[in-house]
């Protein structure tokens, strides 16, 4: 009886875990058709979180953070930034891709913006709506804020934190969390500087946590850099952010 309940119990939780996925959605840029993802609680008007995802575009880090959060009880959208047909197949043409949208930033943030409006439009609640990004989505989450657009807060996991120098600082009304592995080569003690002065001089609510022994992609499970101890913790501090946000 006890070996019955058991196979059952296990069978009933394989079949959750495989009811839960993520569901394609399909909207555009005028010709661009633009490939997101959104959880499967669609329309329940729940808090909702833009995820963000790193230089190659849509990746298993992206998919896994969607899933996370809805069992959290929020609804989550995959943005696609770069569209179908124009994805990078390897490191190089990520770069490539990353940098032309790092530097057309208004181009980014018009591309963020209409995948909030995806969000929006499968039942997030206008009022409670967050971003987080990995690596180029966590530079994507930064311009978030500088938009200006209408959102609680944003997570920068792992983030491109330096801005052009060409560009002021402006008012900056997301909270913000800033989650930054400890030897990432590429935010060097100047570029944090100039982060902190610029949410300071935006009079952001803000936070930098940052993670001993990590290097940039220390939440990717893919990633040589992959930190797991580091990584909970992150995840755990996005956690509790999301829920003060949505309280």
């Amino acid at each position: 009886m006890k070996k019955l309940s058991f196979v059952l119990l296990t069978f009933v939780y394989g079949a959750g875990l495989m009811a839960q996925e993520l569901k394609p959605a399909v909207y555009a840029d005028g010709a661009q058709r633009l490939n997101g993802l959104v959880t499967d609680n669609t329309g329940k008007k729940l808090p909702g979180v833009l995820v963000l995802p790193a230089w190659k575009g849509i990746d298993q880090e992206a998919r896994t953070a969607a899933l996370e959060l809805e069992k959290q009880g929020y609804i989550a959208f995959v943005a696609d930034i770069y569209g179908e047909g124009n994805y990078p197949a390897d490191n190089a043409a990520a770069g490539k891709a990353a940098g032309s949208y790092k530097s057309n930033y208004p181009a980014y943030q018009h591309r963020i913006e209409l995948a909030l409006e995806q969000l929006k439009k499968a039942g997030a609640l206008p009022g409670k709506i967050a971003v987080i990004g990995y690596c180029f989505g966590g530079s994507g989450a930064l311009e978030v804020a500088r938009a200006g657009f209408p959102v609680a807060g944003i997570v920068s996991i792992h983030g491109g934190l330096a801005k052009d120098s060409s560009r002021v600082n402006g008012p900056l009304s997301a909270k913000m969390l800033i989650e930054n592995g400890a030897d990432d080569p590429a935010v060097t003690p100047e570029v944090m500087s100039k982060l902190v002065k610029e949410m300071n001089d935006g009079n952001a609510d803000w936070q930098v946590i940052t993670y001993a022994h990590s290097k940039h992609t220390f939440t990717d499970p893919a990633s040589p850099d992959y930190n797991a101890v580091m990584s909970k913790r992150a995840w755990q501090h996005t956690l509790a952010f999301l829920k003060e946000l949505f309280q």
